[in-house]
């Protein structure tokens, strides 16, 4: 185990090191001027300089790059006129729109942006799998056919139509909720969770119908096979077949599309917090894309990359918490 430990993290820092060559390459070496483009239109010549010596643009390429990784290890020194200012590790550099350090304002919208993705996860797994398991045992039958109608209005539908819908009904016409406002969880789990219901519902829809498809299937092609009927066989209760056999052999594809599923989250996240005006890191992200700021938009992508690996090393370690046969080594 701990050599398998020790290989995956140096795969994911091989991973993160390669994502943070294309993603630098993308937004800072692909510009004819990265610079003028972060200055904008009505730059004057004085501030393009600054921006300039800011972002290093002057450098050689391998050298910007060094620069780069050196302030994510080490920490970095930026010019502040006559000054230097010190940007400590892990260092992505400073917003040109609040010249605040972009680890800060990613590490102040992060909790909204980890509530939001983390309940619509839960919700939508306890979702699916229920009506998978539903589905899947009574095959071909009225529940069946509803919950696969279910399914692909799932599919279907996007997630800004279900958030709207949700909000007309439940904020609006019966007013039976707030329209959300982020409250910490620290500072009351109720408000918290009251709160986040409506987007994490609007999260947990498209989700929820993909989860539920896999455990279907996963179920049934379970209940199909020799050690179920040899199980049954032997007096085994059914109760005991399906939580500790069938259950158990569906879960393999649901852990590998839940990893997975962690990239789709953020990225709906997005339209979800523009939505319900949450300020998650997605709704940091519309703001720095509009405005140009590269090293926001930079540190948000190296942040979802990032998720992407552990969410993907995390589910390796659970194959062999649901599957016996497989083994770590």
């Amino acid at each position: 185990m701990t050599g398998y430990l020790i290989r995956r993290v140096l795969g994911a820092a091989v991973v993160m090191l390669v994502l943070s060559a294309l993603i630098y390459g993308l937004f800072y070496l692909a510009p004819s001027d990265p610079a003028l483009l972060t200055c904008g239109k009505g730059c004057t010549p004085e501030r393009l300089a600054d921006v300039r010596v800011a972002m290093g643009v002057d450098d050689p390429v391998p050298a910007q790059y060094a620069h780069f990784l050196e302030g994510l290890v080490a920490g970095r020194d930026y010019p502040a006129g006559a000054d230097v200012r010190h940007c400590p590790a892990p260092c992505l550099g400073y917003s040109f729109e609040t010249d605040q350090p972009v680890t800060a304002l990613l590490l102040d919208r992060f909790p909204v942006s980890f509530s939001l993705a983390l309940g619509a996860e839960v919700l939508s797994l306890v979702i699916g799998i229920g009506a998978g398991m539903l589905a899947g045992l009574k095959r071909f039958r009225l529940v069946d056919r509803l919950v696969n109608g279910l399914i692909l209005a799932g599919y279907a539908t996007p997630v800004f139509l279900v958030g709207l819908l949700l909000l007309l009904l439940f904020c609006v016409h019966l007013q039976w909720l707030p329209f959300p406002q982020y409250v910490p969880f620290t500072t009351d789990p109720l408000l918290w969770a009251q709160n986040l219901l409506l987007p994490w519902t609007s999260l947990a829809a498209i989700q929820a119908a993909v989860y539920a498809r896999l455990t279907r299937a996963g179920i049934q092609e379970t209940l199909a096979e020799d050690h179920i009927r040899t199980a049954r066989a032997y007096g085994v209760p059914e109760r005991r077949i399906l939580w500790r056999r069938a259950l158990r052999g569906a879960m393999l594809p649901l852990i590998t599309v839940t990893a997975i599923d962690v990239a789709g989250i953020m990225t709906s996240a997005v339209l979800t917090e523009t939505m319900f005006g949450l300020p998650g890191v997605g709704q940091l992200l519309v703001g720095a894309v509009r405005q140009i700021d590269l090293p926001v938009v930079v540190g948000v992508m190296l942040l979802t990359g990032l998720i992407i690996v552990v969410a993907n090393a995390a589910a390796d370690l659970l194959y062999a918490a649901a599957d016996p046969r497989v083994q770590i080594r």
